[in-house]
């Protein structure tokens, strides 16, 4: 497994990364975890951003200390809009851009909790382009009118993500200019595009919360992504 320790703020941080089978340099693109951590879903997630020729880190958001400490201390982070996982996933952008096989150019990509985190840090100035998949939009949702190029999906039967999020942020962006490309898919619901393989004990919780991988959706939002990156990151 290509595991990788970086430096942050808070003490150095591992993460999974996966490197292009081309020749670089490359565009970068970091991916941020689901509440689930650093599960084989993301792996392959970022397995596949390298195949398609991006220079691909996964924070492991849950690796500094106990696991389950590190969990509600990122997921209060994701709420508060500030803390250490904002800074650990800003170490990973530093970490990616000294790497002489970097072009210089760094993408976000999230899902679920990983996706507010991408939102909150898309108008930093730090990133080239960002990928949120059925994130809750910031508290503060008006300075992504200052954002970066943006590509988002939601489900329109998603129990998580509050109706109304997706034109909310197609709103926001097209009032500062943003390029942008803002789609909800009208038969899924929240993490239609994360293939966790999840046992029997847990599918009832995912029926609950309308939560199902759903191959054509999760295509056809992967087509996009990959065509927006190539625009905004080549």
């Amino acid at each position: 497994m290509p595991k990788v320790s970086y430096p942050a703020p808070a003490g150095v941080l591992r993460g999974y990364l996966a490197v292009p089978p081309t020749d670089g340099p490359w565009p970068a693109v970091i991916v941020v975890q689901d509440v689930r951590g650093m599960t084989a879903d993301l792996r392959r997630i970022s397995d596949r951003l390298a195949a398609a020729g991006y220079l691909t880190l996964a924070p492991a958001l849950y690796s500094r200390g106990l696991r389950i400490k590190c969990m509600v201390s990122t997921i209060r982070t994701h709420f508060a809009g500030t803390g250490d996982s904002f800074d650990d996933i800003v170490a990973a952008r530093d970490h990616l851009l000294a790497d002489p096989r970097c072009t210089g150019k760094v993408g976000l990509v999230g899902f679920c909790m990983g996706a507010g985190f991408v939102l909150q840090l898309s108008p930093s100035g730090l990133f080239d382009a960002s990928a949120p998949n059925y994130g809750l939009n910031p508290k503060n949702i008006d300075a992504l009118a200052e954002s970066c190029p943006v590509v988002a999906s939601y489900g329109a039967k998603d129990r998580i993500t509050r109706t109304g999020s997706a034109a909310e942020l197609e709103a926001v962006l097209a009032k500062g200019g943003v390029a942008r490309d803002i789609k909800e898919y009208e038969n899924v619901g929240h993490a239609f595009m994360n293939d966790f393989g999840i046992p029997a004990p847990f599918t009832v919780i995912e029926r609950l919360a309308a939560m199902s991988y759903s191959e054509p959706e999760a295509e056809d939002a992967w087509r996009r992504i990959l065509s927006f990156f190539e625009e905004h990151l080549s």
